[in-house]
């Protein structure tokens, strides 16, 4: 067991990065690869880690009690697709004795839902109380061309078992120019008819796809100013862990969230940092700068090196990313696909 486990003095030690933001939120990528292909997030064909290079299901648990010893409140579990990861259910279950002791106030994860008929029930026995469910289009048609062949009823299914299952779900919709710009009013409608909150999302920079993102991207100020020609948006003050600005839609009675990393940055707040499946710490989403936590986890048996690397990564912490998609043909702004990076 990690003396972070513990209630020591050590373990309720927290981490500010150069900014003075306290980094409480942690999202853990516990595998590279998906069942899907969605097209704004990895290529067609795209390569997979060697399964060797991955954390293990202990050194995933490992790590994420270390941060909750460093401070961590909440715990995000991603993938690609987490449910897709063997095991996974061993670490949220080795995981939820954090939220029994109070250590950690939550453990989510974002799936893309294929599996959570099957998952569901067990996700709620262990603890998990919300999670966020990637969905793109209500046509069974766009939706297999934005997942490259995915079954929009096995999704639809999964919502229902986690909502059946007691778990509150949150939409995650990427606005994508030429496949659902027209079609993200009635997500919406759909969304609150069934008591689901959703979060609109700017496609983001990662990774070489085989689009060009200046086609895909859209900006969500226009969204939301289409929106408000028809709806009236009152701005809320609730504030998840997450980059996520919310109102209320008036005439469905729903929570809309937006998540805007081009058109309106989110950085001033930020509280959150990502480690990959193969142990990669990135104190943010849109740089480069990165530390090594596998090495000192599987070079030392008890984790003073990694308390210590994790600390010295966070003096590292970035003010902001940069975000920007400018021209056709350019680069990304950093080269990692999402999948990779943990979304």
């Amino acid at each position: 067991m990690s003396p972070y486990d513990s209630g020591s003095a050590a373990a309720r030690e927290t981490l500010v990065d150069p900014f003075g933001r306290t980094i409480d939120y942690l999202r853990v990528s516990v595998t590279d690869r998906c069942d899907l292909r969605c097209v704004y997030c990895m290529a067609e064909h795209q390569t997979f880690l060697p399964k060797v290079d991955l954390l293990t299901i202990e050194e995933l648990d490992r790590l994420c009690s270390a941060f909750v010893g460093l401070g961590t409140r909440k715990l995000r579990l991603t993938g690609g697709e987490p449910l897709g990861r063997r095991g996974f259910m061993d670490l949220v279950e080795r995981l939820s004795r954090h939220l029994r002791s109070g250590a950690l106030d939550e453990l989510t994860l974002t799936t893309n839902g294929t599996q959570l008929p099957r998952f569901a029930a067990d996700l709620a026995r262990h603890g998990v109380r919300r999670l966020n469910v990637s969905l793109d289009s209500l046509d069974p048609a766009a939706f297999r061309k934005i997942t490259r062949g995915g079954d929009l009823n096995q999704v639809i299914a999964g919502i229902e078992a986690a909502q059946a299952a007691g778990i509150r779900v949150k939409i995650n919709t990427v606005a994508l120019k030429g496949d659902n710009a027209g079609d993200l009013p009635a997500m919406i409608q759909w969304a609150h008819a069934r008591d689901l909150d959703i979060t609109l999302i700017e496609t983001m920079p990662l990774g070489e796809i085989e689009e060009d993102r200046t086609d895909q991207y859209l900006s969500l100020a226009g969204v939301r100013a289409e929106l408000e020609s028809f709806w009236t948006l009152t701005p809320l003050d609730d504030r998840s862990a997450g980059p996520a600005r919310y109102v209320r839609v008036a005439q469905t009675g729903g929570k809309l969230g937006f998540i805007t990393p081009l058109s309106h940055t989110f950085c001033e707040s930020c509280n959150r940092v990502r480690v990959t499946c193969t142990g990669t710490l990135y104190m943010c989403l849109g740089q480069d700068d990165q530390a090594d936590l596998r090495a000192p986890m599987r070079e030392h048996a008890d984790d003073a090196s990694l308390v210590a690397a994790i600390r010295e990564a966070l003096t590292r912490k970035p003010k902001g990313h940069d975000f920007k998609i400018e021209r056709r043909g350019a680069a990304p702004a950093v080269s990692r696909p999402m999948s990779t990076t943990g979304g």
